[in-house]
This record gives C-alpha cells, structure tokens and sequence, in this order.
C-alpha cells in the first residue's frame, strides 16, 4: 500500500511538471471543457425550396433596390432566396432583419456591383442620437444563413485623421449565425468589417481599411484573403473581441496576404481574451516593429489573449513576432484554425467551398 501511494505521488509530481513545461500558448490552444459543444448544436436546417429574383438599378429586374427585394422576403422565410443583383451602383442602407434567413445577395462581379453608404458615427440618427459605430453599416445582416457572392460592400465616409473621434464608418455588419461569403469586396477604412457575431467563413476576399478594419466577437474563416491597408501613418488589421476564456469565438486568417501602406499592427486585443491566429500568410514589409498590440496596455491582455502564428512568410512576417506573448504555434495548436471545422463548416457549408 506504500509503495502504491508513493509510485502515485511520482507520477502526479511528473505529470504537473510537464504541464508547467508547456509553452503558454500551446495551453491556451487547448480547449476547456465549457468549450466543448452540446448534442444538437450544429443542427443545419436545410431550406425547402428556391426562390429567385432579379434586382437591377436601371429597372431590368423585380426590384429597383436591394431593400426593397429584402422587403418582399416573408417572415420566418423557409426557402433559400437568392437575388441576382445586377451590375451597378447601389447607393443604399441595407437591413437583412433576423427573421429572414436563407437569403443570398448573388452579384455580377465584386468590381461591378457596389452596394455603398456613408454613415459615421458621430453622425444623428433618425432619434437625434449619434449612430455610434455598430449602426453605420451600409449593409446590415442579422439572419441566419446568409451568403454573398461577387459583390462588394462600401462606406464612403472619408478616413480619419490620427485622433479623430466618431469617424468609425462600417461597411458590413455580420450578426447571424452560418454565413458564407465569397468573392466579395469589403472597402472602408475605421472598421470596414464588423465580423460581429455567428461562425462565418469568408473565402477569396478583398478587404480594405485603416484601423481595425476586420473586428468583432464573430468565430471566423479567413481563407485565401487580401487584408489591405491603406493607413497612412499606423494601422491595424484585425480587433477581436473574445471576452471570456469559455467563448469559441476568433479570428483565422488562413493563407492570406497582408499589403498596403502604413505601419500595421495585424492584431489588436479588443476583447480581454482576444483570439487570432495567421497560418501560412504572406505580410508585405507593412509590419510595425512588434506586430501585435494589447489595445489599453492596462488590462494584461497580454497574459489573457492568443495570438498565434502558423508559417507565415513574407519581409513583414519577423515583425510579427515582435512580442513575446505572440508565439509561433506547432501543427498540433494551429490544427484547429486551419479548416472549415473551426466554424464547423462540415455541417453547414457544401462540400465544394
């Protein structure tokens, strides 16, 4: 019975000192067990059917306005509505409310059909209040089941200059659960992108802003992306807003390019337990010298966040390890950020994105 007890004092002695070896972030990467999902939670609800219509600007279509296609959708939609949105300008504020889901905003090419607003947030609402950043989106998406394809999405508020306040302008906002985007243009600057909330997979993307322009609490794919810059003193790509070691939300940014101008931070601690990782990026020589910033520099983000690299390359990607607490991850800790099942993909996306 001794020995028993004392072989037992061993082995939990060297089991906690290899855990303690661990390398921080590897131990992050780990998931709690509050992460792990309940039975039933990927459950995909397959649309009943197919509805299409036709919005062109010029009067060719069902609808002069994409609003006004959004309009004629029932509520508690149960078909997949896929509106064909001809080339042309579209200068309009889109609202995709909640309870209109499986719809698809099918463009004529990402270069030929624009939908463009120019809200701030500074600037009044209909209520006299100031919009505040969440409400300036020029294409608003709070349903479920959303994709877009070949179309792009504008603020046209000017850029801020360093310092300014109430300039932030959002392009998109995304808000459902299941989203598909591909093909698309995202074109701002103070936070073009509000990857708000929902798993969202973005492939063959075009985003572009000054600071923060991708953020957010979404649980996010970035694949095979182009994250550009157009800062012209320091920026910064990516904000996430993870706020408790039990969310599965994050941003992956996978095979992507970062380029532009400016000095870019490619990752910003928004949220106390901020999630990020890069794996098999190109960073053009854009990189400011540490790479990565903890946001108030007052909460110790910088013990709580994961911010990950994965063979990344580029003049830009040393910079990228300018901190000690953005680390280098081994395959086994970048697995997860890798594919589709980061958003769980596999039970919602086809099997051809």
């Amino acid at each position: 019975m001794v020995r028993e007890r004392v072989v037992v004092v061993m082995a939990f002695a060297v089991a906690t000192l290899a855990t303690s070896l661990l390398p921080p972030l590897a131990c992050q990467a780990a998931p709690a067990p509050c992460e792990r999902p309940t039975r039933g939670h990927h459950q995909y609800r397959q649309p009943v059917g197919v509805r299409r219509i036709v919005v062109d600007a010029s009067g060719g279509g069902d609808f002069l306005s994409i609003q006004q296609a959004v309009n004629s959708v029932p509520e508690n939609n149960t078909v997949r509505v896929i509106m064909q949105i001809n080339a042309g300008s579209y200068i309009e504020k889109v609202v995709v409310p909640a309870t209109k889901p499986y719809i698809t905003f099918q463009g004529a090419g990402r270069d030929v059909t624009v939908v463009e607003w120019h809200d701030r947030a500074s600037d009044r609402g209909p209520d006299g209040q100031q919009l505040r950043t969440y409400n300036t989106a020029s294409v608003t998406v709070l349903s479920n089941y959303f994709t877009a394809k070949n179309i792009s999405f504008k603020n046209t508020a000017p850029a801020p200059m360093p310092g300014m306040q109430g300039w932030q302008a959002v392009a998109f906002r995304i808000s459902g659960d299941k989203a598909f985007f591909f093909g698309c243009g995202f074109y701002g600057a103070q936070d073009t992108l509000c990857d708000d909330a929902g798993r969202h997979y973005f492939r063959d993307c075009y985003i572009e802003g000054s600071i923060d322009f991708v953020f957010g609490n979404g649980r996010s794919l970035y694949k095979d992306c182009e994250l550009h810059s157009t800062a012209q003193r320091f920026g910064s790509v990516a904000a996430q807003g993870r706020h408790d070691p039990c969310e599965r939300t994050g941003f992956a940014f996978v095979n992507c390019r970062v380029t532009g101008t400016g000095r870019l931070y490619v990752g910003r601690a928004m949220g106390q337990y901020s999630r990020i990782v890069y794996a098999y990026t190109y960073f053009d020589s854009v990189i400011a010298p540490g790479g990565w910033d903890d946001w108030d520099h007052a909460s110790n983000k910088s013990m709580t966040a994961f911010f990950g690299m994965y063979r990344n390359w580029g003049p830009g990607a040393d910079a990228v390890h300018g901190v000690p607490w953005a680390r280098e991850l081994d395959y086994f800790a970048a697995r997860p950020f890798l594919g589709k099942s980061f958003v769980n993909g596999f039970h919602w996306l086809t099997p051809d994105v």
